[in-house]
């Protein structure tokens, strides 16, 4: 099943429950979808990689607002920002824990011989590749500056 499936199948669920949060961040998605599959040079379908690489777009985006409204003492749409997020998240593979993360960065520090961190570029185009739907960039790039540094 598809994730434009899969997305309409729970936001008609969210509509029969009346779930104000969820109706919200699935037609978020939903919008995401149709925009991707629809834009100059898309090929009308999205692969599974796409599909990942969009939901991460989204909750980036959110975790970018939920940090600035925290920011700004605005609890009440930090707390939609969060809602959102925990939604879109159910649609994503599995987020690797820190330690798992630091275990396959110092595999990946291992193979492409990194030293130090002028060697930070080789690592991490190997660890998004590799992470791609796993991990978050900036929690990536931060362990690998913290691994190249010691």
């Amino acid at each position: 099943m598809s994730l434009e499936q899969k997305i309409m199948t729970e936001l008609k669920a969210a509509m029969l429950a009346k779930n104000e949060a969820a109706l919200r961040s699935l037609r978020a998605v939903k919008a995401a979808i149709l925009l991707a599959k629809t834009s100059e040079g898309a090929r009308g379908d999205l692969t599974e990689d796409d599909e990942i690489k969009l939901l991460q777009k989204l909750v980036k985006q959110r975790k970018d607002s939920l940090e600035i409204f925290q920011q700004q003492n605005r609890s009440d749409l930090a707390q939609k920002e969060q809602e959102e997020i925990t939604v879109i998240e159910k649609f994503l593979p599995a987020q690797l824990t820190a330690e798992e993360i630091k275990a396959e960065l110092a595999k990946i520090i291992v193979a492409t011989g990194a030293s130090s961190p002028a060697d930070m570029g080789k690592v991490m185009g190997a660890a998004t590749k590799q992470l791609a739907g796993k991990a978050d960039g900036k929690t990536i790039s931060a362990l690998v500056k913290e691994l190249l540094n010691k």
